[in-house]
């Protein structure tokens, strides 16, 4: 058994796809209409065949959004996304205009940074040593 995909509740599909392609560097791999939807999946250019990121529109659950807004309010990120160096990944996306909430932050074994994906989600991108 393996993962092949993970659900991201997203406030906008459009605007979601555009951050996660033109911010982050996903590459968009399904684009299926579905009435006022679309099943919308996101890989990375590193695993074009692994595990698709599903931008999963979250007026379709009517707690998404509160469950959201709460873990907003925590400060605690709905996922995690590895890259090789936090330091580096930060300095590109604060250029490309992309808002933090936490810098890179040493925590023992793996270095962390928490970054805001515009459509009611903090996320967070570590690099494991």
């Amino acid at each position: 058994m393996r993962i092949n995909l993970a659900s991201l509740l997203v406030d906008d599909q459009e605007k979601a796809l555009r951050f996660y392609t033109e911010k982050l560097g996903f590459l968009k791999k399904t684009e299926v209409p579905l009435g006022e939807y679309r099943w919308l999946t996101v890989v990375s250019p590193e695993e074009p065949d692994g595990v698709e990121l599903v931008l999963e529109p979250d007026v379709a659950v009517p707690a998404a959004r509160a469950y959201k807004e709460a873990l907003v309010e925590a400060g605690i990120p709905l996922t995690s996304f590895a890259v090789d160096d936090v330091r580096a990944a930060h300095e590109r996306l604060v250029g490309l205009g992309v808002r933090f909430t936490q810098e890179p932050t040493d925590m023992g074994p793996v270095t962390v940074a928490i970054l805001d994906d515009t459509c009611g989600n903090l996320i967070q991108i570590a690099q494991y040593a």
